[in-house]
């Protein structure tokens, strides 16, 4: 109570006083701090039932109104006094023993304020610097759940800022690890170190320390100013060595060396069970990687625990998740943002087992994905790399390559939400060569398992649960439209290089004529196919047709190049299924053209993503190609075959899951996969099979099929608006498997139609 009514008095007397010269306002601030050390008995009351946060408060505004008073960059006589004799050191020191208790507190508000509004470089500053980084810094963190934890966290996070406005003074803070632990003492006494620091303070300057004889009244305050620190040193030592002063403990922190203590500090916080710390903790390590200077970023990854902190906090959030978590669950939780998962199970009404920690593993991946995105390239990779050598390699292929279904499909579920969720580049990188390996030279069929990951997933495309196949097939979907090359590369394309599938037949001269109109020498008419004898003209869509369903031309870009050859190729696919086979015609607004606007939408998005992979504009010319290469479709693409190849006896989701991917593969703008997926008339090699001619086969046992079941059409009609709702559910119908299966051919084959169309009309307009 006395204390408070003393601090009440003085900030009276302070008002009342007339106002002194700035600095020796701020050295009467100073000296009141140092009379507590000298006069004080009672070490136990807390600071703030003293006048010390007020002083520090005061000192504050002094420098503040110092450094706008004068032109930027140039310092005052408070700074300098500030800087000179050491003060900064002192007040580390009484912070560090926590004297009076909530110094601690005191101190770290008066760093940060000190650096948040002085606008001149402090940092670069040896007595700025080194009280920061050698020595406050390391209090940081060292103990969690402190109370001092929000002032530890604000600190560090302004020490972040300014990195991050002059990425140079990062330098200051990479210590040499020798020099450091050379450097460390003892847990020494208070008394020893503010000695120091109070020492300082009247040598220093270079000022005399001895008293001179006043010539006046501005010599006598002249000469108070200079020597009262000297002459309160012994009182102040003694007094300081009489308080019985206990030093926090230091937390047992694994710190391999002290580097990087920013770092350290910052990767102690981010394990607060304070979640509002820990955020804060992960913003300030995120203002750190992004800093360009290559030695901080080497000493970032290769000095501090940050990559085990990343791969460590994923492996143990995942193997928190439950051993089954339903996959629809997986799919449709919420969009996650690394700190802002903040999540009450009380208010979700769409709440299942195991909500918190998947949405808690998935929050942390994000931030992992989005540190990677922000770092210096040297530091991303190797980020990513301890990403994937622990957490992908370490923890999530074990649970991948497990033989039990419910485990591989909650796996695969969350393997496939991660692939949606990536967004860095450099992870994406290593999550591709993960799943897929980083092979690039044309597969057989005798080494299909050379990464045994890439075989066991494209294994299970195929698997014989439909759950474990859908799930699959749709992580590979969304892989597909990651901007990366390697993925179709290594799925696809490196089994197309050669254009082996081809049986090479030089032009004839007797040929000219056929390859004018358009078609390939040597390729089958469809019109001339005993499969296709029974199409009536209104099965296709004339010139006319063709034209207006498609994009209207311009003057500049008329569109007249290769009509002929687009048209039958549109024509080839829209035939395919015979016309008791159909029922699209049937129900409104389910024409060919209704494909052509997601065609044209889905085709210019893969062109942005393929731009600048440089891919080639034509065929690769097949006196070029080593057409004597046995060929393989890929592991990938043999799965795909045999499962469209069995459309017709497979459930309807699966089916749409298949025919999904493989018009997501027909959208790429690469020549070779045009021709493979989308070419009727390519002249295939002995052996050799393409998409086209999996589903003529479909369409020739579809054919055989549809003479044993009684009342096909209408059936097929009814099954058809059922899907669409058009019809309500009544008694299962017979063949609904097979049933079904026609209308996904009829479907895939539509859409294939609008994918050949959008692209050659792309590739013909400049």
């Amino acid at each position: 109570m006395f204390s408070k009514f003393t601090s009440i008095l003085q900030h009276a007397v302070e008002a009342l006083a007339p106002s002194l010269p700035l600095q020796e306002d701020f050295v009467y601030h100073w000296k009141a701090i140092t009379h507590y050390y000298i006069e004080t008995s009672d070490d136990k009351a807390p600071v703030t039932d003293t006048n010390i946060p007020s002083h520090l408060e005061q000192m504050l505004v002094i420098l503040v109104q110092e450094e706008n008073e004068r032109e930027f960059g140039e310092t005052g006589p408070c700074m300098e006094y500030l800087l000179h004799h050491k003060i900064l050191e002192t007040l580390y020191t009484l912070g560090k023993a926590d004297c009076p208790p909530g110094m601690k507190q005191q101190v770290l508000v008066f760093y940060t304020k000190l650096l948040g509004k002085i606008r001149q470089p402090l940092l670069p500053h040896i007595n700025v610097h080194r009280p920061v980084q050698v020595k406050l810094i390391r209090l940081c963190g060292e103990v969690l759940a402190t109370p001092t934890e929000n002032e530890e966290i604000q600190f560090l996070c302004i020490v972040c800022a300014k990195l991050k406005q002059d990425p140079y003074l990062v330098n200051f803070f990479l210590e040499n690890k020798f020099k450091s632990l050379a450097s460390q003492g003892g847990p020494n006494a208070i008394s020893e170190d503010v000695l120091k620091g109070q020492d300082s303070l009247s040598t220093d300057t270079g000022q005399s320390c001895q008293p001179e004889e006043p010539s006046g009244a501005s010599g006598t305050e002249h000469t108070d100013l200079e020597d009262e620190p000297s002459r309160q040193m012994g009182d102040l030592s003694a007094s300081l060595e009489n308080l019985s002063v206990t030093e926090l403990p230091e937390a047992s922190v694994v710190r391999p060396n002290q580097d990087y203590n920013l770092v350290n500090s910052l990767l102690n916080l981010t394990r607060s069970p304070d979640g509002r710390i820990a955020v804060k903790a992960c913003e300030g390590l995120m203002l750190l990687v992004s800093l360009p200077e290559p030695a901080a970023a080497k000493c970032l990854t290769q000095s501090t625990c940050l990559c085990e902190l990343l791969t460590d906090r994923l492996a143990s959030l995942y193997k928190a998740l439950p051993q089954s978590v339903d996959p629809l669950d997986i799919e449709t939780v919420e969009a996650i943002n690394w700190g802002l998962d903040s999540y009450s199970h009380k208010e979700d009404a769409s709440a299942f087992p195991g909500k918190r920690a998947l949405i808690s593993f998935l929050s942390w991946f994000d931030y992992c994905d989005q540190l990677i995105k922000e770092a210096q390239k040297t530091a991303a990779v190797a980020l990513a790399k301890a990403v994937h050598e622990r957490f992908f390699i370490g923890v999530m292929e074990p649970q991948l390559m497990q033989t039990s279904e419910m485990g591989i499909l909650t796996s695969t579920a969350l393997l496939h939400r991660i692939v949606r969720q990536v967004t860095s580049d450099i992870l994406l990188q290593e999550m591709v060569f993960f799943i897929l390996g980083e092979q690039r030279e044309p597969e057989t069929l005798a080494e299909i398992s050379r990464h045994p990951l890439r075989h066991r997933l494209i294994e299970h495309c195929d698997h014989i649960s439909d759950e474990i196949s859908i799930m699959t097939l749709r992580m590979f979907e969304h892989l597909l439209q990651k901007p990366n090359e390697h993925i179709l590369y290594n799925l696809v394309l490196r089994n197309l290089e050669e254009r082996n599938y081809t049986e090479y037949k030089p032009v004839c001269p007797e040929d000219k004529d056929v390859v004018e109109n358009g078609l390939i020498a040597g390729a089958v008419d469809l019109e001339e196919d005993p499969l296709f004898t029974d199409i009536s003209p209104d099965n296709t869509l004339s010139n006319q047709e063709w034209l207006s369903s498609s994009p209207p031309a311009t003057p500049d870009h008329p569109k007249t190049d290769g009509k002929t050859e687009v048209h039958k190729i549109v024509n080839s696919f829209l035939c395919l299924v015979p016309d008791e086979a159909k029922s699209s015609y049937h129900v409104e607004g389910t024409g060919y053209d209704t494909y052509l606007r997601d065609a044209h939408r889905q085709f210019r998005d893969y062109c942005a993503i393929c731009l600048r992979w440089e891919w080639p504009g034509s065929p690769k010319a097949l006196e070029r190609c080593n057409l004597e290469a046995a060929f393989f479709e890929g592991h990938f693409l043999k799965v795909l075959f045999d499962r469209m190849g069995r459309i017709l006896d497979q459930p309807y989701d699966v089916n749409l899951q298949v025919t999904s991917v493989l018009s997501r593969l027909s959208l790429f703008p690469h020549p070779h996969i045009h021709e493979y997926l989308l070419d009727p008339y390519v002249n295939l090699a002995s052996g050799c099979r393409s998409l086209f001619s999996v589903i003529v086969r479909v369409v020739g046992d579809l054919m055989v099929r549809i003479q044993r079941i009684q009342d096909f059409t209408p059936k097929l009609l009814l099954v058809r608006k059922r899907l669409l709702g058009l019809e309500p559910e009544g008694p299962v119908i017979d063949h609904i498997t097979l049933l079904e299966g026609v209308i996904v051919l009829e479907e895939f084959c539509k859409e294939l139609a609008a994918i050949a169309f959008v692209k050659y009309h792309a590739a013909s307009t400049p």
